[in-house]
């Protein structure tokens, strides 16, 4: 009974402490632990076989609950597997807990079966690492109390400034499953053993006040919002910074601004092409979230070596490759707009604003016009995909060609859809079960996830979860092209032949029986009409979908060229 009081102390003070969700490999050390979560009535579980899977659909519950979500599996290779998801965790500051069981001290370094250095497994991909003390039988009152109090500071820093994993490798010896019968004894739901309270970082008074002055000073500025942008009412405050100051707001398809904030502009991957926009530069940029998805903007802003950058994040974590940033304010988003909007003179009918939207109306004007004589190609299967898109949707966003298409077609609106993309690490792995994660966490929304073909086959164990889930509410759009069409785009596309075989990676993979074998209703789509009738109705149904877009990569880019210009 000692590994199971050890296991269920655990887990009650994480209930205790907040969590709600739990994504299980199945195995055998890990015996203890799974009992514990199965048996735990506030703490849901979710199962997973493929632990490269499970890891990433932890991270998609994370990312849409914005709370911490933990990881279990048995030892060996098993957290192994996790280590992409932890990476993209890490990058991405999403709150995981990571909990690997492994073998006693004894067993290590013996040669003893499934058994390796599961010790700081992770190394600096994580934020805290910490080797569990073995289960012991009459065990003092003060070894439980640091399991507890272990419990609740590994939660706490998981969803800490920076969020992020927080990773917890807990030995045990045999026997592994409780003396028969055995019904866990957890007690009433109560306080935590160990609270973390902390407050909001606010900008100081002096710190907004030199701020304002910039901006009041300087009439031509920009505001930049990157991915992973605050949530709650920043959305909401920096569009009322941007009315205020008269500085147009750029915000990335994955910011969480561009789609609810129907002044918002997004135009720019296609505008900032070439030689640049036409009008003057900007004297101040304001920078919120990651770097930009788009590298016409980041090449722009890296461009503008006179103009004052400044960033503000409030988890601290620095974000800026072109090493442009002359100010860095380590301070609350929201907060810090609405205190600055107070402080500045209102720039009503700006011409620089003018400027700016004048140049967004006529790039989405010139790109419908395109899209409307455009055949059929990826870039308008994108398009028409964020045209149906309906408010309150979720969109898993896959990494390569898909995530540029939606910078370059997604038109902001006052429409808010919930845009995710894993641009931590930017990987291909995991995709598929990271928008599993996101449709778990929110089953009654409607869930769209954008691949392409060799993410789609990175992950197609992924799809495992919509059974196991009954998500009912899942499209899957697959952007065949058979290949790696993101490299394209790069110079490698002149070397044949060493660029077909080794770069493109044509793979002839049928991907119907796919649907087939996971349980979704399959289509392949070979015309934009077709697509758009297909989607609607499984945006409108209760089936789980995978739509298969066939296209051709080479005619895809010069259809592309065509419509942008």
């Amino acid at each position: 009974m000692t590994n199971t009081l050890w296991a269920e102390t655990f887990v009650d003070e994480l209930a205790r402490g907040g969590l709600q969700a739990v994504v299980i490999a199945p195995g055998s050390r890990s015996t203890p632990l799974t009992l514990a979560f199965a048996a735990h009535p506030a703490i849901r579980h979710y199962l997973h076989l493929d632990e490269r899977s499970a890891a990433f659909f932890a991270l998609g519950l994370a990312l849409a609950t914005t709370r911490p979500v933990a990881l279990l599996c048995t030892s060996g290779t098993a957290g192994a597997n996790y280590f992409p998801a932890i990476i993209e965790a890490r990058m991405s500051q999403v709150p995981l807990l990571v909990l690997t069981s492994d073998r006693p001290p004894e067993l290590r370094h013996s040669g003893a079966n499934q058994t390796i250095d599961q010790v700081k497994l992770y190394g600096d991909q994580v934020l805290w690492g910490v080797d569990v003390a073995l289960p012991e039988a009459d065990a003092p009152a003060v070894a439980l109390r640091n399991l507890r109090t272990l419990a609740a500071r590994a939660l706490a820093t998981a969803a800490g400034l920076p969020p992020g994993p927080v990773h917890l490798n807990f030995p045990f010896r045999k026997p592994l499953e409780p003396a028969l019968p055995h019904t866990p004894a957890f007690a009433p739901a109560g306080p935590p053993h160990t609270r973390t309270l902390r407050g909001q970082l606010l900008p100081t008074p002096n710190q907004i006040a030199e701020l304002a002055a910039l901006i009041n000073q300087h009439e031509r500025g920009l505001i930049v919002c990157g991915p992973r942008c605050e949530g709650g009412d920043f959305p909401a405050a920096v569009a009322a910074l941007a009315q205020t100051s008269g500085y147009p707001l750029l915000a990335d398809p994955l910011s969480g601004v561009r789609f609810g904030q129907a002044a918002a502009v997004g135009g720019y991957d296609t505008f900032l092409r070439g030689d640049g926009p036409g009008w003057p530069a900007p004297e101040v940029i304001l920078r919120f979230g990651h770097l930009p998805v788009s590298k016409w903007l980041n090449e722009y802003l890296a461009r503008q070596a006179d103009a004052r950058l400044v960033h503000v994040q409030a988890s601290g974590v620095w974000a800026d490759d072109s090493h442009r940033v002359d100010t860095f304010l380590q301070a609350d988003g929201a907060a810090t707009c609405r205190a600055l909007a107070a402080r500045l003179t209102p720039r009503p009918g700006s011409p620089w604003a003018a400027q700016v939207q004048a140049t967004e109306a006529a790039t989405w004007a010139a790109l419908d016009r395109g899209l409307a004589g455009a055949p059929f190609f990826d870039g308008a299967v994108v398009a028409d995909l964020l045209d149906l898109l309906p408010a309150g949707a979720q969109l898993l966003v896959g990494n390569s060609l898909p995530i540029r298409h939606v910078d370059q077609f997604g038109r902001p609106s006052g429409r808010e859809r919930h845009v995710y993309g894993n641009r931590g690490a930017s990987g291909i792995d995991g995709n598929l079960s990271t928008g599993l994660g996101l449709a778990a966490a929110a089953p009654q929304r409607p869930t769209v996830i954008l691949v392409g073909d060799i993410t789609f086959y990175h992950d197609m164990n992924g799809l495992l979860a919509v059974r196991q889930q009954q998500l009912r509410r899942v499209t899957v759009v697959l952007l065949n092209n058979n290949g790696g069409g993101i490299f394209r785009r790069l110079p490698i596309a002149g070397h044949e032949p060493p660029f077909t075989e080794l770069f493109l990676t044509p793979h002839g993979l049928d991907f119907a029986p796919a649907g087939q074998l996971y349980g979704l209703a399959y289509q392949r789509i070979t015309s934009r009409a077709a697509f758009r009738r297909h989607l609607a109705a499984s945006l409108a149904g209760h089936t789980p979908t995978l739509l298969e877009a066939q296209t051709d990569g080479a005619a895809d880019l010069g259809c592309l060229r065509e419509v942008v210009g």
